[in-house]
């Protein structure tokens, strides 16, 4: 049977679109938050029939799910096989439940998106990224391996000593983790001489953070990571709430859909979808997932639709890299955050007495941020360590912190001609 994404744009709508209904006529039945919005807003499902019917169905956004986070469960509690968490625009963390379908779901996503990029069994690949702390992508990573019957070894993340010394000892063809990582891995194979250039690595796949710019070109980062590791670089495009990967093939022409798991629209500042090749905010209908689908759930991500048919083949559209943020979005260390979610850890820690978060660009092109605090009086900056273990336990990535006099911060927080408190300062290149 013909892989859809092979086949014309116009079977690929007739596929998404009877799996569209399917998808509706589950919430409808299911889910206790879209059966509330089906009724609130007078919506038939079974008028729903085409891809242009979506705009008839409001968005469902981040604030929604972490207000009523267990109305979007479809199924019993005991059903759930694992729970995961992602962080959001509010304090409370949102959580995800799985059941088995959805993690064979996974696994077959990941499958999909591990062949775009070129791997197949016999390959060995490195996971240079957590399984734990409730994360969704580095299981997924692991589930998609297994189903296609290639080998990982799963080192997680950091360390690169370990990973080099891994490297060595088991030959690994394929590295995945953040890209930002792969220059220390250089930089300590430089200072330690190891051979990088003629190790076994021959592909690296990123994810969390870009490395093309929108004419597909490499970025800043990964030209440095070219002009020093000559490897195949892969860059990939996912979120917990997608539950889909969007890789890149050999040709790096953009993320491919799959279109079996995913509906993708592009919506612009007036919430109507954009015509193809124009930049808006992406809006993803889930499919096939069993324990909490979403419908029109806004990303907050910027990006447009490659339709033309890709060199490899695929005639599903794809993703542009990432344009943009909305709303302050960050991309730190593979996750993505928004102020808020910093502020609520800042905010429930006692010892600091007031804050300012700032958000710069480094020389590598992705994001730093850099939290200015003043104390409270009677602490010291020995809480540093605390305050780091508290952001890693809620956010899973702990920002540079600085300690400053409370005054200074004060001063910072309350410009002259500020009529609100500046608790976010934005120092990225735009």
């Amino acid at each position: 049977m013909t892989d859809i994404e092979f086949k014309s744009p116009e079977e690929i709508k007739a596929f998404q679109e009877d799996k569209l209904h399917e998808a509706l006529v589950y919430l409808a039945g299911h889910s206790p938050y879209y059966q509330r919005m089906f009724s609130s807003y007078g919506i038939d499902v079974n008028k729903i029939r085409l891809l242009e019917d979506l705009v008839k169905i409001p968005f469902t956004e981040k604030k929604d799910l972490q207000l009523f986070n267990d109305d979007f469960l479809c199924c019993p509690r005991e059903k759930v096989i694992d729970y995961i968490t992602t962080s959001g625009t509010l304090g409370d963390p949102v959580t995800f439940c799985c059941t088995e379908k959805d993690l064979q779901r996974l696994a077959y996503n990941e499958k999909k998106s591990f062949e775009c990029a070129g791997l197949k069994p016999g390959n060995i690949l490195q996971l240079m990224t957590t399984m734990d702390k409730r994360f969704m992508a580095g299981l997924a990573y692991f589930l998609g391996i297994r189903e296609m019957g290639a080998s990982i070894i799963r080192v997680g993340n950091g360390i690169p000593e370990l990973q080099w010394d891994t490297i060595r000892r088991i030959k690994p063809d394929t590295i995945m983790c953040v890209p930002s990582f792969i220059l220390r891995l250089i930089e300590y194979a430089e200072q330690h001489d190891i051979d990088y250039r003629n190790s076994s690595i021959r592909r690296i796949i990123g994810i969390g953070e870009g490395l093309r710019e929108q004419d597909l070109s490499l970025n800043l980062l990964g030209r440095r990571i070219k002009e020093k590791w000559d490897v195949e670089l892969f860059a990939t495009y996912s979120s917990t709430e997608m539950g889909a990967t969007f890789s890149e093939c050999p040709y790096g022409c953009g993320g491919h859909v799959h279109p079996e798991l995913i509906i993708v629209e592009i919506i612009g500042d007036d919430d109507l979808p954009v015509p193809d090749g124009q930049p808006g905010e992406i809006v993803i209908t889930t499919l096939g997932v069993e324990g909490m689908p979403l419908l029109r759930f806004r990303t907050g991500d910027i990006a447009a639709k490659i339709t033309d048919r890709c060199a490899c083949g695929r005639y599903s559209y794809r993703l542009t890299p990432l344009v943009g943020r909305k709303n302050n979005m960050i991309k730190f260390k593979g996750t993505t955050l928004y102020p808020p979610a910093i502020n609520d850890v800042l905010d429930n820690t006692d010892y600091v007495a007031n804050y300012v978060i700032e958000v710069s660009t480094n020389s590598a092109g992705t994001d730093d941020v850099k939290v200015k605090i003043g104390l409270r009086e009677g602490y010291t900056d020995t809480v540093v360590k605390e305050l780091k273990d508290s952001f890693r336990s809620r956010i899973r990535v702990a920002p540079e912190i600085v300690v400053l006099p409370a005054e200074e911060v004060q001063r910072i927080n309350f410009p002259a001609k500020s009529r609100k408190p500046v608790k976010f300062i934005d120092l990225r290149k735009k």
